[in-house]
């Protein structure tokens, strides 16, 4: 992964109305990495993401994205977008709908086989997208968003509302395209996710940002440094350290798990926010 800073925020500020949406937000995101924008409904994200996008001017703040103001038409080809299925012609084909796309970016038809194979739709590109099932219409999006190879993607909440099944779809061609060098920048209210997936993130409330860095170092920071030691009795919590440990073992013979007590990002995240 490279240190270059494709995405770089300072002091952001939006209101609307009375509603201060952010306030004074900072981040860093760099070249080839999942960066997750954490937050429960309402607390700035979809905000943040429109102001990244060039679909919203900021109160306050600088935006630079590839070292450009977001407005700047420098940038729209290097970027791509997807928040919900909307905006798919559901009277249209798979490869219809790929094709209004692919002339809007210039891009050569050839380029909507390649992507219709990554999304695995190659089979259902002469089938109407009103006929899909919701994890293929969600594929088809995605299709859409890359369809000019964009360097930046920004994905708003593209697990909402999907069965497990097809939310690990979507997870798997998130993990494919980021591996194929696109630096990602996602939403999500799903701190499982987020974990599963992201290189760091930031954790908004309230439009603040609170907390910021890799899940790991998260979790290690707000961790409470114990060990559960289960027995035929049951659990005993001790502290996380060497000698705690040593003399637990010489006085539990009958010890069957030593795990340590590890937070998740949802117990980081409600610690934070005190619920």
């Amino acid at each position: 992964m490279q240190n270059e800073k494709i995405i770089k925020v300072s002091q952001l500020t939006k209101t609307f109305g009375n509603v201060k949406a952010l306030e004074k937000c900072d981040m860093e995101v760099s070249q080839g990495e999942i960066f997750g924008y954490l937050g429960p409904s309402g607390a700035g994200k979809t905000t943040t993401i429109k102001l990244l996008t060039g679909q919203m001017y900021s109160d306050a703040g600088e935006i630079l994205i590839f070292g450009e103001n977001p407005f700047s038409p420098k940038i729209k080809p290097q970027i791509g977008i997807m928040s919900d299925t909307s905006g798919l012609y559901e009277k249209m084909t798979v490869y219809e709908n790929l094709a209004i796309f692919a002339d809007i970016y210039h891009v050569d038809h050839k380029r909507i086989d390649e992507v219709l194979e990554a999304v695995e739709l190659e089979k259902s590109r002469k089938k109407k997208v009103e006929k899909l099932s919701r994890g293929m219409k969600q594929r088809l999006v995605f299709a859409r968003t890359i369809i000019h190879k964009p360097d930046l993607l920004f994905l708003d909440e593209p697990t909402a509302n999907l069965d497990p099944a097809t939310a690990e779809e979507v997870r798997g061609l998130i993990k494919k395209l980021n591996q194929d060098g696109t630096t990602i920048f996602l939403t999500t209210h799903n701190m499982e996710e987020a974990d599963e997936l992201c290189d760091r993130i930031a954790l908004l409330n309230k439009g603040s940002i609170i907390e910021c860095g890799s899940p790991k170092d998260l979790k290690l920071k707000y961790s409470e440094h114990r060990v559960v030691l289960t027995t035929e009795q049951g659990n005993t919590e001790i502290p996380l350290n060497n000698d705690s440990i040593i003399q637990a073992l010489k006085e539990n013979q009958d010890i069957l798990m030593i795990h340590s007590k590890e937070p998740s990002l949802k117990d980081v995240f409600l610690s934070l926010t005190a619920g």
